[in-house]
């Protein structure tokens, strides 16, 4: 049981120090690879939404269903809680203001204007717009934490599936992050930084899952945690990660990287099994 937490909370910290990389990429590079982002994005949402339909809400049916003693029983407690999932991710992303949404998308050529649009911002506004921003951020990614390291401690491969996928969606939203920040405080290393701290708030939110549901565990928590953690990536793929790679303007690829991340998982669950 140690090992799998330790190992759990490994994965979801790498995955969300990911954004750090999408900062590297917005200061070391000269133009936006549209291209790379949408596919990307597609990517990480096509293994989220086919590990959450074809493995994590069955499995659950399943195993709810053998310890009730009842199938149409465990088919509705999971139903249920895959709904809740999905629930409790749109009531936390209504708790970011559209404006300090950190899934608003930025480009690259946007930090040709940093420098010259924070002369007349002050000190206290700075600080402000940076608490916000962090705040927002920590939210909107909470939910990840929860649903990485829950995997990753029920189930290896999948866990690494997971983290992999929130890894890969955590770089373009390291561009995003780190865009706005430098706007308002003409720091590149300050941006830079906000932007990998941003990523903290997967591994606290996967802390705060041990402390919560590890002392409590059993096999019908985990079942129905896994449902409500499939409910959450659901939710994370279609309201933020296939919006965000249309709106950079590649559709067809993000189809292409969407029916691609399913390929993959698919060869892997079959290839594990």
């Amino acid at each position: 049981m140690t090992h799998n937490v330790v190992y759990a909370l490994l994965l979801t910290l790498l995955a969300g120090l990911a954004t750090g990389i999408g900062s590297l990429i917005a200061f070391f590079t000269h133009k936006t690879n549209t291209r790379f982002l949408s596919l990307s994005l597609g990517f990480s949402a096509g293994v989220m939404i086919y590990i959450s339909f074809m493995e994590m809400l069955f499995s659950a049916r399943l195993e709810i269903g053998e310890i009730l003693g009842n199938g149409k029983t465990g088919d509705i407690i999971a139903v249920a809680a895959f709904f809740g999932g999905i629930a409790l991710a749109a009531i936390i992303d209504k708790l970011i203001p559209a404006s300090e949404n950190p899934h608003e998308l930025h480009s690259v050529e946007e930090l040709s204007g940093g420098n010259g649009t924070q002369s007349h911002i002050h000190t206290s506004s700075l600080k402000h717009a940076g608490f916000v921003t962090a705040l927002a951020i920590g939210i909107h990614n909470f939910p990840e934490g929860i649903a990485a390291f829950m995997t990753a401690y029920e189930d290896t491969g999948l866990g690494i599936a997971i983290a992999i996928a929130i890894a890969i969606h955590n770089i373009p939203e390291g561009v995003a992050v780190a865009v706005p920040i430098y706007y308002a405080t003409g720091n590149k290393k300050k941006a830079c930084l906000y932007s990998m701290l941003s990523g903290l708030a997967e591994p606290i939110g996967a802390l705060i899952a041990f402390a919560i549901l590890m002392p409590f565990i059993t096999p019908m928590l985990i079942s129905c945690t896994m449902a409500i953690v499939a409910g959450i990536m659901i939710y994370i793929s279609f309201d933020e990660l296939l919006p965000a790679a249309h709106q950079y303007g590649q559709s067809h690829i993000a189809i292409a990287g969407l029916v691609a991340g399913m390929l993959v998982m698919a060869t892997s669950l079959i290839l594990l099994a």
